[in-house]
């Protein structure tokens, strides 16, 4: 059976997953989601995930839910595909967890709410919090400063090679490289030239074209 993601091409949740795939060379199907009907929120969606939120994924006779969770599967279930992601070396794949765990909880705990207050809500007519966008843009520049100690001393964050961990930003990075906070990335010249490699990837820009604004 093909692999199907379940959602909308304008997730960064789905980009994630979407990225993966075209990083490993792998076909699938994107199933979209229709939010104004309320698909996430009936079944057969929520059979696949519970929580009603995209992306889903399916593969073969196993379902997932959860964009980081599908990656690190298509990362391993399909290792000798594509590019390498993940490291045979237990030492090499403990650097990368931890990177991924840095992305997680420090990157796109900031990242994804900037997006949110300066690129959803005026897509949905709401009004940008101001105050929030400076506190998150402060927490941001914190994590940045540490991504460009640690960039002066490799590629990539996990070290000379492309990863699961540099892949797991590209999209919030992608999403904020269209607003003012561009600037705080291109103010570190080892975060500028890591995002400049990493979103002129060709899979990413595979990804973007199948974007529709």
């Amino acid at each position: 059976m093909a692999i199907k993601v379940h959602g909308q091409p304008l997730s960064s949740s789905v980009q994630r997953v979407v990225l993966c795939l075209a990083e490993k060379g792998l076909e699938y199907e994107l199933v979209l989601v229709d939010f104004a009907t309320g698909q996430h929120k009936k079944e057969p969606f929520i059979s696949i995930n519970p929580f009603g939120q995209i992306p889903g994924f399916e593969d073969g006779d196993l379902t997932l839910f959860e964009s980081r969770a599908i990656t690190k599967y298509i990362s391993h279930a399909y290792a000798d595909k594509g590019t390498p992601l993940i490291a045979e070396d237990p030492k090499k794949q403990a650097i990368i967890g931890v990177w991924l765990e840095v992305e997680a909880l420090k990157f796109d705990a900031a990242g994804q709410k900037l997006s949110s207050e300066i690129l959803i809500k005026p897509m949905l007519g709401m009004t940008t919090d101001e105050a929030a966008v400076e506190q998150f843009e402060g927490e941001l520049v914190k994590v940045l400063d540490v991504y460009e100690a640690r960039l002066a001393k490799s590629k990539y964050l996990a070290g000379d090679d492309y990863s699961l961990a540099d892949l797991h930003h590209v999209p919030i990075i992608s999403n904020l490289f269209t607003t003012k906070v561009k600037a705080v990335f291109e103010e570190r010249p080892h975060v500028s030239a890591w995002c400049a490699d990493i979103l002129a990837r060709p899979a990413w820009q595979k990804v973007l074209q199948g974007i529709k604004f």
